[in-house]
Formats: C-alpha cells, structure tokens, sequence
C-alpha cells in the first residue's frame, strides 16, 4: 500500500447532503426501468441511461456474478412477558439448526437475559448479552421449525429510511428480494440485483455473457454505520459467505478468454475478495468474512461494479471509492477517486437520481 492522504480515513470525507425527496421510497416498476449511471473512471465518462441498458456495457467474455441470498422476515414484533412492546431484529444464526440466533432488540434495557418476549404464538427467550448490544435470542426448535415461524409472524425488515405504514409490510415481502432469491439468511436485500427482471436476464444469457453465484447473507457488518472519526477503527461484523467451486472455475475462465468479473453489487465484491489470496486466486467454501474495503484495499478479483447509491458514510461508499481507485491503476490515485465519486454523487442528485435501497444503480467500469 502506498502512502495514503490522512483525509482519506476521515469519516467526514465520505459525507454529503442527501435531500430527503430523493430517497427511494419504492422500487422502479418494471424493475429494470429504474435508471444507471455508467462511470468509465479512466476516461472520465459519464452516461446516464436505464438499468435495462446494463447490457450494453456487458461483453460475451465477461462473467457476471450474483448473490443468490434470500431476505428472511427477520422483524419480529411482541409484547415483553412483564408487559409493553417489544421488538427483535434476527441478524445471524448463531447455532447450526437455527435455533438461537443473535439479534438487536428495543427496548434493550428492558430485554435482559432470561427476560422473555411473546410473538405470535410462542415465547422467545433472551438467552445473553453480546458485543455492542446484540442479544442471543432462542427462537424455535430447528431450521425448518423457525423458518415456518418467521413465514407466519416475521415482518421484512426494511430499512429505516423507508416510511410505511403497518398495513403495507406484506406488499413489500417480494418487492424487497431479488428474483433469483434462494438461500435464506439475510436480513437486508442485495440492492443492486433487485433491478434485474427475467427478461433482462434472458437477454444477457442470449449476448453470451456468463452467470455465477455466490452467497453472502447481508447482517450488521453491512448495514451498520460508521462511527469513529477514523474510519481504520471501525470494526465490521462478521457475515456469512461462500463461494462455490464452480464459481471459482468460471472465474479462470473468464479470465483466459480476456473478459471481465462483473461483481453485481458490493455483497458479491466482498463475497469475492474475501476468498481469494494473495496472487488473486479463489479458494472456495464457506467462511464468515469481516473484510472492510476502504481506500488502500487493492482488488484481486473484481474488474466491474454495479451498485446502488450508498448512505453518507456507510462502509458500502468507502468501498466503491476503493474499487474506483483501484480502476486508475497509477500511484496514489486514490485522493482523487474520492473527489470524483463524491462529484458524481452530486450530479446523480442534481440529475434527480433516486437513492439507497429502492433507488437507481451506478455501474463502475475502466
């Protein structure tokens, strides 16, 4: 790593204003109508067109790959055993059949180990304290069981930025998923995938352009903000991810027919990145990641990004910043990256782009 401008792990650097009207309050219908930005960062090119136009940016050579995660209705709303509201965000499984799980909870001086919270028809049970105020919290009596039970009672966990009404959280169990949802584990969606349609997706399969997946289950170290005023000091959560042998092999093969990976979305990039070593090699299986991408953090695998617009300094803009650096390919270039993705988030805001989780996409590109 190169000597690195101290502003660049200034937590004030990631910030900007965000005019509250331009956060997306429902997704584009169809899907791949919402718009995207397209940043050649080399050339410094900027186009402005929809996200049904990805596939003109997509070559036969290249490899796009997805997360094939599925958002869990991990939102559970009960009443305390000593009465009054309660409320308990599943994160992650903390036991291999599913039956305890670590979670947030409001209010969180009322819910104390052995304090007990009734949803729906059972009783979940406080079961211990954790780091920075999560909980483990006894759900159920194995996978299949907890899974039924969230189905019947959990709400999706939108983000807070999303205002709805009660009424409205079933409309949203579908709208906030990807359409090539699977493995269920995550707590928010892969928001740069919820723009595909089949349809688009046939189309990219008919240019040539080859698919793989990965799994990464968004949690806290995704959506959790930063806080220290140094963002080096912030620590992510662990997240579940893998990476499958045959994701592992279309990677090489992508790359001896000189195309590129096209990571869709910051969760595969991680997802990615964390299983490969140092010569830029994936080793495959499952493993449980922390990797924070900041500036300094030279990509092995990832030639391309699509991403939606992140939050003021969320850990996700510190990464695209890093990623865009990376795409420069000079010396200390990464100043510069962050003047410019900062640039074009204010033309995406002055272009009327819509952000966050059912907003518009960017696609980051040599």
């Amino acid at each position: 790593m190169s000597s690195l401008d101290g502003s660049l792990f200034d937590l004030a650097s990631y910030d900007y204003f965000l005019p509250e009207e331009r956060i997306a309050q429902a997704p584009a219908s169809p899907r791949d109508s919402s718009r995207l930005l397209v940043w050649s960062v080399r050339s410094g090119r900027v186009e402005h067109r929809f996200f049904r136009d990805i596939i003109d940016f997509l070559e036969p050579e290249d490899l796009l790959v997805l997360n094939d995660t599925r958002v869990l209705p991990a939102r559970l709303l009960g009443m305390r055993s000593g009465g009054g509201f309660a409320e308990i965000l599943l994160l992650e499984p903390a036991a291999p059949d599913f039956c305890l799980w670590k979670a947030l909870v409001r209010p969180g001086r009322r819910l104390h180990p052995g304090s007990e919270v009734q949803v729906g028809d059972r009783m979940l049970k406080i079961e211990a304290c954790e780091e920075e105020g999560t909980r483990l919290v006894r759900v159920g009596r194995g996978r299949e069981d907890v899974l039924n039970f969230l189905d019947r009672f959990g709400k999706t966990p939108l983000p807070p930025y999303i205002h709805t009404d009660e009424g409205d959280w079933g409309d949203w169990k579908e709208a906030y998923q990807t359409i090539f949802a699977l493995r269920e584990g995550s707590v928010a969606a892969p928001t740069a995938s919820l723009h595909f349609t089949e349809e688009l997706l046939r189309r990219i399969e008919e240019k040539g352009v080859s698919k793989a997946w990965v799994t990464l289950h968004v949690g806290l170290g995704t959506f959790r903000p930063v806080k220290t005023s140094d963002i080096r000091a912030h620590v992510i959560h662990s997240e579940h991810c893998e990476v499958p042998s045959a994701t592992a092999e279309a990677i090489v093969a992508c790359r001896r027919r000189g195309g590129r990976v096209v990571a869709a979305g910051t969760t595969v990039a991680r997802a990615l990145e964390s299983s490969a070593d140092s010569e830029g090699h994936i080793i495959p299986g499952a493993q449980s990641t922390r990797l924070f991408i900041y500036p300094g953090f030279s990509f092995r695998v990832v030639n391309a990004l699509l991403t939606n617009f992140h939050l003021p300094k969320s850990s996700l803009l510190m990464l695209v910043s890093a990623f865009a650096a990376t795409l420069y390919c000079g010396e200390d270039e990464e100043q510069r990256a962050l003047a410019d993705l900062r640039s074009l988030y204010e033309c995406a805001i002055a272009e009327r782009y819509r952000f966050f989780s059912f907003g518009d996409a960017m696609f980051v590109q040599a």
